[in-house]
């Protein structure tokens, strides 16, 4: 049994669709649980939804566009579906929910996307001869109520998991939804930006499957983002450690959370290209044989620096930090970089709209904060000086941070 994961871009149009189809039929003849998020920008355009109808913004225009996108790939693909239902949801969350915290309310509606893309490809493969059940993974996939950033309930996931799947792959493919899972209340959640992955990896792991297979738009693993950077490669092999550090320091074609769940049970996980499936892509598995790797370089764009220093003189030790990571953790804040100064500490972290005035003022009431906006994080893994200098060059640096294998530079 298997596990196919297909991102966003792998579904945008009625051609990718029908390219999935082809893949999935490459494998007709296994068991196949198939995860597959939101259509093309959808999350985007939900998100844009969300941000207007909470603060009593028209969004009826917004949500015009993203009805029109789906539809026309339903008529691409010659579906006799109708999704107003789901449109008259997102209404519904829209105009209902707004006493709602922003991260609750975001979650009610943004889940919506990954509920109408798995419709329309689970109708499109039935009509095509292959054979499959839509499953609701907020069904299955068993959360607290930690907004945006969903902790799963392993115990409660595994019951329903293996209540559901196993007796569906008699006879046919499962296709379910990455990204979202439910509350004991009922509520919906989302298990962070990308956590299509991270669903996966879950399932495969409750299932004991014999692979995760992420299928997306590039050849594998490469040692950059080919859009930031020009001269790109593929990896074709990493091990589990090596992908855990390069998704910590933000490299975007895994889900950080993803690797755990299939590392504990040695489940290899394969990157493959949907335009190229003939590619060997890459394959994360355990090797305890030593790997060549070139410099792997991560960029997060977006960054704010807090300077956070004592009021009353006293050393930022133990107790001072532990507070401060108090604090982040209250707010749900992680932090890319940080260093430590006898009276202060210098932390990097994902600007974010919605919580860096709160999260500034709660650290205000103990502490002196100043802000440095607009910046960027640059990781490089297994560097080289020759690698350092040339991506330094003609930047104002404002931190860095070494170690053997890692340096940090924030500009």
């Amino acid at each position: 049994m298997k596990v196919f994961k297909f991102g966003g871009a792998s579904v945008k149009d009625a051609n990718a669709v029908k390219n999935v189809g082809a893949i999935i039929n490459r494998y007709k003849d296994e068991k196949l649980v198939v995860v597959i998020s939101a259509m093309g920008k959808t999350t985007n355009a939900l998100e844009g939804i969300v941000n207007a109808a909470y603060e009593g913004k028209d969004y009826k225009s917004q949500l015009q566009k993203l009805n029109t996108y789906h539809t026309d790939i339903i008529q691409d693909l010659n579906l006799q579906l109708n999704i107003d239902y789901f449109i008259d949801l997102i209404i519904t969350n829209a105009e209902a929910n707004r006493s709602m915290t922003m991260p609750q309310y975001y979650d009610q509606i943004v889940c919506i996307g990954e509920l109408i893309s798995t419709t329309i490809v689970s109708t499109y493969l039935n009509a095509n001869g292959i054979d499959n059940t839509g499953l609701d993974a907020r069904d299955i996939i068993k959360t607290d109520n930690t907004w945006r950033e969903g902790v799963v309930n392993w115990q409660q996931t595994e019951t329903f998991v293996l209540n559901k799947i196993p007796e569906i792959l008699k006879t046919k493919h499962v296709i379910t939804q990455g990204f979202i899972g439910r509350t004991p209340d009922n509520y919906s959640t989302t298990l962070g930006r990308e956590g299509s992955d991270y669903t996966g990896a879950i399932l495969a792991y409750l299932l004991q499957s014999e692979g995760l297979f992420i299928w997306k738009d590039v050849p594998g693993v490469l040692n950059a983002d080919p859009k930031i950077f020009s001269d790109t490669a593929n990896i074709p092999e990493l091990t589990y450690y090596e992908a855990i550090e390069m998704t910590y320091y933000g490299a975007t074609v895994i889900h950080p959370k993803t690797i755990k769940p299939l590392q504990n049970k040695q489940i290899p996980l394969y990157v493959k290209s949907f335009i190229y499936p003939d590619l060997p892509g890459t394959v994360i598995h355990f090797d305890d044989a030593e790997i060549y790797y070139p410099p792997v370089l991560v960029v997060k764009k977006d960054q704010t620096l807090l300077s956070i220093r004592t009021t009353d003189f006293s050393f930022i030790a133990e107790k001072n930090l532990s507070h401060i990571y108090e604090i982040l953790a209250k707010h749900n804040v992680k932090v890319n970089m940080i260093q430590t100064a006898a009276l202060s500490c210098t932390i990097s972290i994902d600007t974010n709209p919605y919580k860096d005035q709160i999260l500034e003022d709660d650290l205000a009431k103990q502490y002196n904060v100043t802000k440095n906006e607009n910046l960027q994080l640059l990781t490089i893994r297994h560097y080289t000086n020759e690698v350092i200098e040339k991506l330094t060059a003609g930047k104002e640096i404002i931190l860095t941070q070494k170690s053997r294998n890692t340096i940090q530079i924030l500009y």
